[in-house]
C-alpha cells in the first residue's frame, strides 16, 4: 500500500512542476490543489485496499466453510460404508 502511495506522490510532485515551469501558474494554487488531490487519492488507495483485504478474507472464510463440510461429508460417507461391511 505504501508503494501505491509513494508512486502517487512522487507522480504529482512532477506534475506540479511541469505546472509551475511551464504554465507560471502561482505557486500558491497549486500547491493548494496538490495538497487536496494527495489527501483524495491517499484516502482512495487506502478504501480501496481496505476493500481488497475484506473480500479475500470473505473469500477465505467461504473456502474455508465449504472445505470443512466437505471433510464431514466425507467422514460421514467412510463411517456408514464401514458400518454396512
Amino acid at each position: 500500500m505504501m508503494v501505491v502511495e509513494l508512486v502517487v506522490v512522487v507522480v504529482v510532485v512532477h506534475l506540479v512542476v511541469v505546472v509551475v515551469l511551464v504554465i507560471e501558474v502561482e505557486v500558491v494554487v497549486v500547491v493548494i490543489v496538490v495538497v487536496l488531490v494527495l489527501v483524495v487519492v491517499v484516502v482512495a488507495v487506502s478504501v480501496v485496499v481496505a476493500v481488497v483485504v475484506l473480500v479475500v478474507a470473505l473469500i477465505v472464510v467461504v473456502v474455508e466453510a465449504a472445505a470443512a463440510t466437505i471433510t464431514v461429508i466425507r467422514s460421514d460417507c467412510a463411517v456408514g460404508t464401514v458400518l454396512k461391511t
